[in-house]
């Protein structure tokens, strides 16, 4: 069985999809969820607004899944 190296490409395209993907909401949810924390403490009512700004950078990781799920399918 020969594998191309078009394939690997693909599969390494997928990976970074995901990762990087990964790192960015990491590196956003790091302040928004310190802010949020600090604003519930002070209002517990900020609870639902403060919900949303955590999951808003979720959306990164999501994206990046959708288009490691259309990467694979060219293979």
């Amino acid at each position: 069985m020969v594998i191309e190296i078009g394939t690997g490409l693909i599969a390494v395209g997928a990976g970074l999809a995901i990762g990087l993907g990964a790192v960015g909401t990491g590196v956003a949810q790091q302040q928004a969820i310190a802010a949020v924390v600090g604003a519930i403490a002070e209002d517990p009512k900020m609870f639902g607004k403060g919900l949303f700004f955590i999951v808003l950078p979720e959306t990164l990781v999501i994206f990046g899944l959708v288009i490691a799920i259309m990467l694979m399918g060219r293979m």
